[in-house]
């Protein structure tokens, strides 16, 4: 892996805002990426943690969003919003940082770690299922809120 280490965020920078206004267009085309003062709320949401990648030279190379929640079922864990750079895919680096997140959510105490990724996403799909992810027998429903 070129990623000299995955760190978890804990203050909104510039470079952390410049990173996501370039990584977030390669996940998701259609959605504007964050500006400053909404990664300032998912900071101090109290149940997201915003982890980056950093390449040897210190650059964010790759974003995850790892929610932690209790319900009256226990404590759930959701992996959203991996994106590693393209310059960067096939060195491990989203492999990095699933597992930073899954090592996050053992230690508050969930008992799994959930995702979804579209199919399209192949080698995103393959690295989930070697990294030991089973796909669920499920409906996942989604309902369009209008402002």
């Amino acid at each position: 892996m070129n990623a000299s280490s995955v760190e978890t965020v804990t203050e909104i920078t510039d470079d952390l805002v410049e990173a996501f206004r370039l990584l977030m267009p390669q996940l998701s085309p259609n959605t504007a990426p964050p500006n400053k003062a909404e990664l300032t709320a998912i900071l101090h949401s109290g149940c997201t943690t915003l982890l980056v990648a950093r390449d040897c030279q210190g650059k964010i190379i790759g974003t995850l969003a790892l929610a932690i929640f209790r319900t009256p079922t226990g404590i759930h864990s959701w992996i959203e919003d991996v994106v590693v750079d393209e310059a960067a895919r096939g060195q491990g680096i989203g492999k990095a940082l699933t597992q930073s997140a899954i090592t996050l959510a053992k230690e508050k105490g969930a008992k799994s770690v959930n995702l979804t990724s579209h199919p399209r996403r192949q080698a995103a799909n393959r690295l989930y299922q070697r990294m030991g992810f089973q796909q669920r027998e499920t409906n996942v429903y989604i309902l369009h809120l209008t402002k």
